[in-house]
């Protein structure tokens, strides 16, 4: 019985990472989006600066 391998061709199409969905590169590229989670991660560190601080 012989088995087959599969392999990949070195730099070929499949050898690298899969392409993001549209959904994903929308939410990468939107300023209102990119804005509020700057703001919530800002929230977050200062919340833990203060907690620390106390």
């Amino acid at each position: 019985m012989k088995s087959e391998i599969e392999k990949t061709t070195p730099y070929s199409q499949i050898s690298y990472a899969t392409e993001p969905t549209g959904l994903t590169k929308f939410w990468r590229t939107c300023v209102i989006y990119q804005a509020i989670r700057f703001v919530v991660l800002n929230l977050r560190i200062m919340r833990i600066v203060v907690g620390g601080h106390s």
